[in-house]
């Protein structure tokens, strides 16, 4: 038996091909929040499509260029700088009228600068604004008396339990954007050991409760950036190298400082930001271990700042003649 079947009307074929774009733009949607939505290894139990940091190249190229970070900083291998000056500081130590905004961005805690505070020196051309700051830190292994490292950096392998990032640009660039394109970005590093209370860090620290959630923000009184950090006298020993930002797209261009001597936090601060924070809208998902493994040095060369050091062999020799000169003049 034969069936004649009828040729599909105008409105029908219309029908079908609106069908087919919802359908395509449901997959694409698909697409972009589970398989290419960047994460941290930590991630991948609550999303199994995320790309965590070794697949971070597979959407943003310049992940897997050769000047990447963090990295691991070989103290034997570094080359001392005797140009690096220590670092002058500008509204470091004054609190900024505006508040600060503290956000829950998904990966971290970030808080939001105004750009008054500024540095300068240290091995920098000019001056350099201060437009954010946040941290990466680790885990608690199980125990709530032991911390886990959480640092990106390590210094010959050593990792400590957080790290802080406050995030410069060229005073005369507007976003960070801006000044990526143009190598006009600096970061100061931090790192963060267990040891004691610090009273400086309470009052940003209470406002994590506030913010538990991805996408979840408030305001507090802003402080003084010079209250979060060592005291000044301890600045003046620090590590320099070129790298890049440690989240996707992995911009290099970066200039890179990491001081020696670390910020103190007691273990119960250092709990706060894996109890209070979440990666995603919910707690099922605790906001731990959001950090990039270190990166290979490759061909670079990392410097050191040191006020402490042993002078360079040159400077030692432009002093002979003054000392000879001195002792000349004793024996006359």
């Amino acid at each position: 038996m034969l069936v004649h079947l009828s040729s599909p009307s105008g409105r029908e074929i219309m029908g079908f091909l609106n069908f087919l774009v919802l359908l395509s733009l449901y997959f694409a949607a698909a697409a972009s929040e589970g398989g290419s939505h960047w994460c941290y290894l930590s991630q991948r139990c609550q999303n199994q499509r995320c790309l965590e940091p070794r697949h971070w190249v597979q959407e943003f190229e310049e992940c897997g260029k050769s000047q990447q970070s963090p990295i691991n900083i070989l103290t034997n291998d570094v080359k001392y700088d005797w140009d690096l000056k220590p670092f002058k500081f500008e509204k470091y130590n004054a609190k900024p009228e505006k508040p600060w905004t503290v956000v829950n961005n998904g990966h971290t805690v970030q808080v939001k600068l105004d750009g008054t505070a500024k540095i300068e020196s240290g091995g920098l051309q000019g001056k350099y604004k201060a437009v954010q700051f946040h941290f990466h830190w680790g885990d608690s292994e199980g125990k709530k008396s032991r911390v886990s490292p959480g640092s990106e950096h390590s210094i010959d392998g050593k990792r400590y339990a957080m790290e802080l990032h406050i995030v410069h640009i060229k005073e005369n660039f507007q976003t960070v954007e801006e000044a990526l394109s143009k190598n006009g970005v600096a970061v100061l590093g931090f790192f963060i050991k267990d040891g004691n209370e610090n009273e400086f860090y309470e009052p940003f620290i209470s406002k994590l409760k506030d913010i538990p959630f991805n996408g979840n923000e408030t305001e507090m009184g802003a402080l003084c950036l010079e209250a979060l950090i060592p005291k000044k006298s301890a600045l003046d020993s620090f590590y320099r190298y070129t790298g890049s930002l440690t989240t996707p797209g992995c911009n290099e261009g970066v200039t890179w400082t990491l001081f020696e001597t670390p910020i103190e936090l007691s273990l119960r601060q250092i709990q706060e930001f894996w109890m209070e924070l979440y990666f995603d809208t919910d707690k099922e998902w605790p906001m731990v271990d959001n950090f990039r493994p270190t990166q290979p040095v490759g061909e670079r060369i990392v410097y050191k700042s040191d006020s402490n050091a042993l002078l360079a062999p040159g400077k030692i020799l432009l002093l002979i003649p003054t000392a000879t000169y001195f002792a000349l003049t004793l024996i006359q």
